[in-house]
């Protein structure tokens, strides 16, 4: 199957995503029409589809084997000493090994597509930096005003697979309004991890301690890339929200409670 960009159409193009197998099978863009009104609800480089952006910059990357930061550039599981590559500026392993590779595509419709990422066909290379090959399987879906992803991980290896995932979307602010400042976020989270030098010490602090109140918080007084804990579900699904109060427009996240940990990032741009 052809694995450039990928477009998804849903009510006769009212939603439309996009998504980009060579580079991680990130969503790049996900576009809704309402009222007359074309927004587009996520954040990608100009030069990101050519390559030259990084790779957790734009859109939606897909974290794995580890999502955030490993402290330094090795870890010891079962004995055994496995060596990294640093990825940030405080020489830290960051975010994995399948956000900036290729993934294959094993079905697709106007609608939806499924890729497909096997360490030991995709990217041999990093069997020798973890403890056991791995397959993830992702589907993105487009409905009506949503955009789903779902993401099986499977153990192909013949030892045992520790991991972490996570997704980094980049949403666009405001949603239809003037200002993008006025915007509220909010999240359901009661405790924060305390951070040193990027990395959790092990101590938690209550979420309002650092700057993240139970109603939310806007964006305009919003500096984060903090590492929130102890979620808030019901049935067994967490929402955070971004409200645009001048158009009455909300956009909600909405993860099951298998993720444990829900970071809130706000970059310069």
């Amino acid at each position: 199957m052809n694995d450039d960009l990928i477009t998804l159409t849903a009510f006769g193009g009212d939603t439309i995503a996009q998504v980009l197998p060579r580079r991680g099978f990130n969503c790049i863009s996900l576009r809704v029409l309402d009222e007359g009104t074309e927004l587009e609800a996520l954040w990608t480089a100009p030069d990101f589809v050519s390559g030259q952006a990084r790779p957790a910059s734009s859109g939606i990357p897909i974290l794995f084997p580890f999502p955030g930061r490993l402290g330094g550039t090795s870890f010891e599981f079962e004995g055994r000493r496995y060596e990294l590559e640093a990825g940030d500026a405080l020489g830290n392993a960051i975010h994995g090994f399948v956000l900036n590779r290729p993934w294959p595509l094993i079905e697709r419709s106007d609608s939806h597509v499924v890729g497909r990422f096997v360490a030991s066909k995709d990217a041999p290379e990093v069997l020798s930096h973890w403890p056991a090959d791995f397959q993830l399987t992702a589907t993105y879906r487009v409905t009506r005003r949503q955009l789903s992803l779902f993401i099986v991980v499977e153990n192909v290896g013949s030892g045992p697979l520790p991991f972490g995932l996570g997704l980094h979307p980049y949403f666009r602010v405001p949603l239809g309004g003037a200002d993008a400042a006025q915007c509220r976020i909010t999240v359901p989270v009661d405790k924060c991890w305390e951070l040193k030098d990027m990395l959790p010490t092990g101590k938690m602090i209550p979420a309002a301690e650092a700057g993240l109140p139970r109603d939310g918080v806007e964006f305009g007084q919003a500096q984060f890339d903090h590492v929130f804990t102890a979620l808030r579900s019901q049935d067994d699904t967490a929402t955070a929200t971004i409200r645009d109060p001048a158009s009455g427009r909300s956009l909600k996240v909405t993860f099951d409670d298998t993720y444990r940990e829900c970071v809130l990032y706000t970059p310069g741009h």
